[in-house]
């Protein structure tokens, strides 16, 4: 089934199940209704002259409404998640009309970065905000690690198996985009987590807190009792109870700083164990993705049903924000410490096991992106890895964020180290565009992910590129120095023989045409001596007939341009050879520059 056709249809299944609760919770709302009002009616017909009968049938209505209040909830629960799932099936249908409406990961990119900015990994409009599926803070970082750098073969085989299997099993993956739609669990509850974990127990390592927390309640409670049967009279009582509260409130100074430093993880926490039950209770073929799921599986129970426990104790201790419950709770209970000794219990039995249950469903969530990416785009493939010297192969190879509509395929051919493409063209003809389409293909490919081609098959590689540079005010940097920092980079990588596939568009643009030519010429001779490969996009036609003294070592392609009585028209498809057409001096004219 086509992609398209199963959101449509999906998303028509979702809608219908949403008009189902929706009035299913209309006839809730009349049910209880008819409760309350029957309760008032048989209060009215049978009290006081039958009040056994009367209170028998107001106590029954009381638990059908209690009973009703709860299928309220679950169902107001149930809509919610089902209003997530159609936010994620209409998000889906967006992007196969390639809109970007997603997380831009631009605090993942930076200048520095050997290809990110060239090749549009990350900010508006880029390859991240397209393909990133990832509800989680951890699978956003997981997901920016990988389209940062590259894997080893191993990994990107077992990502790749893993995606294949995740692909099949589409109502899973929105299922866990939709739990995290509630609220997205941030680094900064990790970092809390951490840090509580880092600090020593204030209440459970003292005993006597311990004891406290048995002792008072029961003292309070058994005083209670006893001036209920008249054993002990009333003001025995209240000075029991002043005294108790006073307790509770040097106890709510104490337990202050931990509620504040673990508060407003409830949200987060709740949705994180849905998730990680989602992982627990699915059956998985692949091995990968079985020995990621029994990281959450231990000994003494699951990720999840450990997260539940965390999270009840949460609620609990959230009770102190309300007064009217929280008074009578601490009074009788000392309830700030019951729930302190909780929450230091839990971080005993859990504190090394929990920060990687959120590296775990960052994994998990980086794959079930790269898996959407595959289910979205079944036409694309994935690559094919070869051991050995440098070598990349590519047939009807597209830029994955250009629509399919209008985008145009090419091939992409370097079958041995030291091998460098050139190619020429002129303005607008497609240069750029054809590099950033190789470069982001292979990025895709060293990250485990499909890619957008019909066939691409490659060794192991790490891309290094110099495309757009700017100038940094700030460091006082000018556009041509900063290129050299690039190129730099790359010449020491290249040195240290290092795989890398390079990608140079126009180099040393921000110098004067002879000594951009001279040291064009210089880098490329410099390149072929140490055995790099790569793509040079260039209009310096002089570059290519170094072909004639390197013959086995640079093969020229060129993208043309037609005109026809003064118009231009391209068809941006790579040919061999060398760019015979140009046409800035076309364009000039256009603009008023006369020639």
């Amino acid at each position: 089934m086509e992609p398209l056709t199963y959101y449509s249809n999906r998303l028509n299944e979702l809608k219908t199940g949403l008009d189902s609760l929706n009035r299913r919770k209309a006839i809730l709302g009349w049910l209880r209704f008819a409760a309350i009002g029957a309760m008032i009616l048989f209060s009215y017909l049978l009290f006081p002259g039958h009040a056994v009968s009367g209170w028998i049938a107001d106590l029954a209505l009381l638990v059908l409404f209690i009973r009703l209040v709860l299928m309220d909830v679950n169902n107001n629960a149930a809509i919610k998640q089902q209003e997530y799932l159609v936010e994620v099936i209409e998000t889906e249908i967006l992007s196969l009309d390639h809109n970007f409406t997603g997380n831009t990961g631009t605090i993942y990119s930076s200048p520095d970065h050997p290809y990110s900015a060239d090749l549009d990994i990350f900010g508006h409009a880029s390859l991240y905000q397209y393909i990133n599926r990832s509800s989680s803070e951890m699978g956003d970082a997981q997901l920016a690690g990988w389209l940062s750098g590259p894997a080893g073969i191993t990994e990107i085989r077992e990502r790749q198996d893993a995606i294949r299997e995740l692909a099949g099993i589409p109502e899973w993956r929105e299922k866990l985009q939709a739990y995290a739609l509630a609220a997205k669990i941030q680094a900064s509850t990790q970092d809390r987590l951490q840090n509580w974990f880092n600090e020593k127990n204030r209440f459970l390592d003292n005993r006597y807190w311990s004891m406290i927390s048995l002792a008072v309640p029961a003292v309070v409670v058994t005083v209670i009792l006893l001036n209920i049967l008249g054993i002990v009279d009333t003001p025995l009582r209240n000075y029991c109870l002043l005294a108790s509260g006073i307790l509770a409130l040097y106890i709510a100074g104490k337990v202050t700083p931990l509620h504040q430093q673990v508060s407003r993880m409830a949200d987060e926490m709740d949705v994180f164990a849905g998730s990680i039950r989602l992982i627990e209770q699915t059956r998985f073929k692949n091995e990968y993705l079985c020995r990621l799921q029994q990281q959450l599986i231990y000994e003494q129970g699951s990720a999840s049903q450990s997260l539940r426990s965390l999270n009840r104790v949460l609620e609990r201790l959230d009770l102190r924000l309300n007064i009217v419950v929280f008074i009578p709770l601490a009074v009788l209970f000392q309830w700030d410490l019951q729930q302190a000794l909780a929450l230091e219990r839990w971080k005993r039995t859990h504190h090394s096991e929990v920060l990687g249950w959120f590296n775990t469903l960052g994994t998990f969530e980086a794959l079930s992106t790269l898996a959407t990416l595959q289910f979205n785009h079944p036409q694309w493939v994935f690559p094919v890895f070869t051991e050995g010297t440098f070598f990349i192969e590519g047939k009807e190879m597209g830029h994955p964020l250009i629509a399919p509509k209008r985008r145009v395929t090419n091939p992409v051919n370097i079958s041995k180290a030291g091998e460098l493409v050139l190619v020429t063209g002129s303005n607008m003809a497609g240069k750029s565009t054809y590099l950033r389409s190789v470069g982001i293909n292979t990025v895709l490919a060293m990250a485990g992910a499909p890619v957008c081609a019909s066939h691409f098959q490659l060794s192991p590689m790490r891309v290094m590129s110099s495309m757009r540079i700017a100038d940094n005010l700030e460091e006082s940097t000018s556009t041509f120095y900063a290129e050299l920092k690039k190129l730099r980079a790359i010449i020491e990588s290249v040195n240290k023989g290092e795989p890398v596939f390079i990608l140079l568009d126009e180099i040393l643009r921000g110098t004067n045409s002879f000594d951009r030519h001279t040291g064009s010429a210089a880098l490329i001779k410099q390149l072929i001596r140490h055995k790099a490969s790569g793509i040079l996009a260039t209009h310096d036609i002089e570059l290519a007939k170094l072909q004639e003294s390197h013959p086995g070592n640079i093969r020229n392609y060129h993208f043309d341009v037609q005109v026809d009585k003064g118009e231009l028209f391209f068809d941006y498809r790579l040919q061999e050879g060398i760019c015979k057409s140009m046409n800035a001096s076309i364009l000039m004219k256009k603009i008023g520059i006369e020639l």
